[in-house]
């Protein structure tokens, strides 16, 4: 999953005339029965994660990943097909080396933050320091000091020790005012405050690379030296960008504010594409019995991150939407919609496959029903968020009484941010993000604990049978859901600002 988008709040002030309850659940119990007594989604999972492995977008797994999903879909009589969509330039993770070598010598781990640049072949060695770049006000100030140093961009966020005493209250308030005090740079929610931050990012790597600055350093952001990934075609650094566990960010901190200075010395070989590569969504569906041309989309996101092996971030959730179509297939039930089952490629990247699909089918998105896309993790379903839309309480409440027996049962109105289902919200489909158990999620996801072992078997099953359920519903419904509001994509910069080395 990536980080949320400002535009949502939008989208809560849709308001159509009146929910939809006449739910079919006539085909219910065999989709739960085929779901939960011959699951296959495991045995699935197991060969996605520890034989096809991390699915880097841009890499050659992911092409394997799309290619095998797609003869699976075929497998149990679906159509199925790749379609290509353009997502910028390619990058390779190299070796890298990382050692602390003042005020003592030892080496530390590190991984490069995706579509970083290494350094040549060289080792760089200097000072660390530590300033503010949260801001184009703030970097102004410090700009100066990092010349010839390795820089940690801004304080860590406070991780609190899951193996020692509970938080005091103080030390909660004390967390509290740091988060506080952190969200009033992204407070202003115009589209013009968004564009702005995100242009920052993207410039930022180029303005310290002509200040001179070594490289920078993030925060891991995990407990016991686990680590988070990220990175975008859409951010390319011309640094050497390192995370770091939040161990040694915190040494390096501390260090530095008792006037130690810290020394350290880094070798990184990365390879950043020169050309812009396409890349592809797997595309299955089974064709409507009556309205063919109205769809309901089971989506997942294929791609992960490469420190793991991709399991709960998303390979659980792809498997599952394999799983689903397998499920509906079995049961011999012909939807009257055709329902269709995406696996979405550059999600982590920032929802690039889902927005080219949702933009190369703008002209059908008053023909899309709804778009139900499950991306928390190995966890079960246990309801839905509603995305601001208040009106459809009613018809999700119907929807999920099938599977309440089954712990899928809450209806919030809450908006989730961060996953597939925004790319299609913005042209006015109703479009939703399952809530699930977290399961230890934000402790594996991006990390190198993403792994096979950490997979719940019975809760995707039951996550397969929800997601076969709620779509075969969704497509024997009366009519369509009422549309939402239609404000369009966003801008999303992806080049250095006029001006900044490497800008146009």
């Amino acid at each position: 999953m990536i980080k949320p988008h400002a535009l949502l709040a939008a989208l809560a002030l849709a308001a159509p005339l009146h929910a939809q309850t006449a739910v079919d659940t006539s085909g219910s119990g065999a989709l739960i029965t085929e779901a939960v007594e011959r699951s296959e989604v495991m045995g699935n999972l197991r060969h996605l994660s520890d034989v096809i492995g991390p699915r880097l977008s841009g890499a050659p797994a992911m092409r394997r990943a799309n290619q095998w999903t797609a003869e699976r879909f075929r497998s149990y009589g679906l159509t199925a097909g790749l379609e290509a969509f353009d997502f910028g330039v390619a990058w390779e993770r190299g070796p890298l080396e990382l050692r602390i070598v003042q005020p003592f010598d030892r080496a530390m781990t590190g991984h490069s933050w995706a579509w970083t640049a290494g350094t040549g072949g060289k080792a760089r060695e200097g000072p660390v320091v530590l300033v503010d770049l949260s801001t184009r006000d703030s970097l102004g100030r410090y700009l100066e000091r990092v010349r010839g140093a390795w820089v940690l961009p801004k304080l860590s966020t406070p991780i609190w020790n899951p193996d020692g005493p509970p938080a005091t209250p103080q030390d909660s308030g004390r967390i509290a005012a740091i988060t506080a005090a952190r969200a009033t740079l992204t407070a202003d929610t115009s589209a013009a405050a968004v564009l702005e931050r995100r242009q920052f990012q993207i410039d930022l790597p180029f303005i310290l690379q002509e200040a001179g600055a070594l490289g920078t350093l993030v925060d891991g952001g995990k407990e016991h030296g686990l680590m988070t990934m990220s990175g975008s075609p859409n951010r390319v650094s011309p640094l050497p960008n390192i995370v770091i566990s939040h161990e040694d960010y915190t040494l390096l901190e501390r260090l530095i504010q008792r006037r130690v200075v810290p020394r350290l010395a880094s070798k990184v070989e990365n390879k950043l594409g020169g050309s812009r590569v396409r890349q592809w969504n797997t595309v299955a569906e089974m064709k409507g019995s009556e309205l063919p041309g109205q769809v309901v989309i089971l989506g997942a996101h294929l791609d992960s991150w490469d420190l793991g092996t991709g399991v709960t971030d998303n390979g659980a959730g792809s498997m599952v939407v394999l799983e689903a179509a397998r499920v509906l297939a079995r049961s011999g039930l012909k939807p009257k919609r055709t329902i269709r089952f995406i696996l979405f490629g550059g999600e982590e990247q920032g929802l690039i496959g889902s927005r080219a699909y949702a933009a190369a089918h703008a002209g059908q998105a008053d023909s899309v029903q709804a778009v139900l896309v499950i991306d928390n993790g190995t966890g079960r379903i246990v309801g839905q968020a509603l995305q601001g839309r208040a009106d459809l309480e009613d018809t999700w409440r119907a929807l999920l009484a099938p599977v309440a027996h089954l712990g899928a049962a809450t209806v919030r109105a809450a908006m989730k941010s961060g996953t597939d289902h925004l790319s299609f919200a913005f042209y006015g489909i109703p479009a939703f993000n399952f809530d699930q158990d977290p399961r230890g999620y934000f402790h594996t996801h991006h990390s190198e604990s993403d792994t096979f072992d950490k997979a719940v078997g019975d809760d995707l099953a039951q996550a397969s049978a929800v997601m076969a359920v709620t779509a075969y519903q969704l497509a024997n419904l009366p009519g369509l859901l009422p549309r939402g509001l239609k404000p369009g994509p966003e801008r999303i910069p992806n080049r250095p600002s006029q001006g900044v080395a490497g800008g146009k």
